[in-house]
């Protein structure tokens, strides 16, 4: 097969790195130097959809895989098939999942899929009223889409307000922010479920841990992620299936009913409470840097889920994991999430060993033969082993033999407690309750 991989990120290298593996002959577009080594990179931005249908048919592509969400939501699946090309990953309406927040949850409203309670605004003047009403703990998100840093939990109604007027006013992300969803603040462990579906049928990955703040301990500002863990200590297979159950296969079954059939990967952002899952985001594509956990642990190979999801056979394919644990740690440059400085060289990228430390990268540049910062999430750094202990240290090991000016890691990667069964925390919460009269 003649693949094309869209997209120049960690998780587009993971793809490239796994895929690569399956014996097939591999495109990237338009790539970074990390995906250079695993495929041929071709010169094309991500929303340049004609260029990139171009590219499909010149290089006889047989499936391109979308990574980031941006094309997904300007149409790309749509284009190519207008030409006759086959993509991986949801049309244009079928997007909107990720694209809108306002979409989103109106859509689990109607169908009654769990969620947070909300508001939609338009208004800043009317919404920053509401928050100051409100007077508790809220969340505010952009509607659009704004690089995975477009939520802001505000734990005051000045911080609800500041981040109103950085949407809604100073316009911070665009025309993402003319809207937002006010939602209210659930108290759990946030896990992430991914999904490969061909529009009736669903089949779920290993459940994934994302560390969205910038700081240890869950501190700093939301960036689009620092690091993650899969699987989730104490996410089972019973949890799971309830997401599925309550959440993944009646999100398929609504969208077939507003006549947008939904192919390709579903990533549920679930919040485990105490009354069960409730689902905080969909987006509508591979998780990043969860992909780079996923993928290094799936034996089988992304190849057939991708095959199966375009042909209509998920409910035929199992997908089968090694055992153990990974463990992403992002490095970043200095200044990120808002003002990432670049331009320094990389050191230590050629002592890295091979085995069970991988490195993908993000955001680099190669000049006069130096490998130099280009983004800010520079590189994700994974470890794998038969414990998290084992898959932690490896991957902050290798961490370590990367130097460069200004880098930024965060420590604590897959350091959380185990995520606790509802039953556990209801009798935690009952306990205290108890023992506080």
């Amino acid at each position: 097969m003649r693949v094309l991989v869209v997209g120049s990120g960690g998780r587009e290298h993971a793809l490239a790195w796994a895929l690569s593996r399956q014996g097939l002959t591999l495109f990237a577009a338009p790539g970074n130097p990390g995906i250079a080594q695993c495929a041929t990179c071709v010169p094309c931005g991500v929303l340049d959809l004609a260029g990139l249908a171009h590219e499909a048919e010149r290089l006889h592509i047989d499936v391109t895989v979308v990574g980031p969400e941006a094309p997904l939501a300007a149409g790309l699946v749509d284009a190519f098939a207008a030409r006759g090309l086959c993509a991986f990953g949801p049309t244009r309406a079928a997007a909107q999942l990720e694209a809108s927040k306002v979409f989103m949850k109106r859509l689990c409203a109607r169908y009654e899929i769990p969620t947070a309670p909300f508001r939609i605004f338009d208004d800043a003047t009317a919404a920053a009223d509401y928050v100051r009403r409100a007077g508790r703990p809220l969340v505010i998100k952009a509607d659009g889409l704004a690089a995975g840093k477009g939520v802001v939990v505000a734990q005051s109604n000045e911080e609800a307000c500041a981040a109103l007027e950085a949407m809604m006013v100073s316009r911070r992300f665009g025309d993402a922010g003319a809207r937002v969803v006010v939602e209210e603040l659930l108290e759990g462990d946030e896990v992430s479920v991914f999904a490969i579906c061909d529009g009736t049928h669903v089949v779920p990955l290993l459940p994934a841990q994302d560390h969205k703040r910038l700081l240890e301990g869950d501190r700093g500002p939301n960036t689009g992620g620092m690091g993650a863990v899969a699987p989730v200590p104490g996410v089972g297979e019973a949890a799971v299936d309830r997401i599925v159950d309550e959440i993944l296969a009646p999100t398929l079954w609504a969208m077939a009913q507003e006549g947008s059939p939904y192919r390709g990967v579903l990533f549920a952002g679930i919040m485990m409470t105490s009354d069960g899952p409730r689902v905080l985001e969909f987006n509508v594509r591979f998780g990043d840097p969860e992909a780079q956990v996923l993928l290094p642990l799936l034996e089988s190979g992304p190849l057939e889920l991708v095959e199966a999801a375009v042909c209509g056979r998920v409910d035929r394919v199992a997908p089968r994991w090694r055992r153990g644990y990974a463990v992403c740690a992002v490095l970043c440059a200095p200044g990120y999430p808002d003002q990432p400085r670049t331009g320094a060289e990389i050191h230590g990228l050629d002592r890295i060993e091979g085995g069970d430390a991988l490195v993908f990268h993000a955001g680099t540049t190669v000049r006069d033969g130096r490998t130099l910062t280009a983004g800010g999430r520079v590189l994700n750094v994974v470890g794998t082993g038969a414990t998290l202990s084992d898959a932690r240290a490896r991957a902050y090991r290798t961490a370590d033999a990367i130097t460069y000016d200004g880098k930024i890691v965060r420590r604590d990667i897959g350091a959380r407690a185990p995520v606790r069964p509802a039953s556990e925390r209801r009798a935690a919460m009952t306990s205290a309750d108890e023992g506080g009269r």
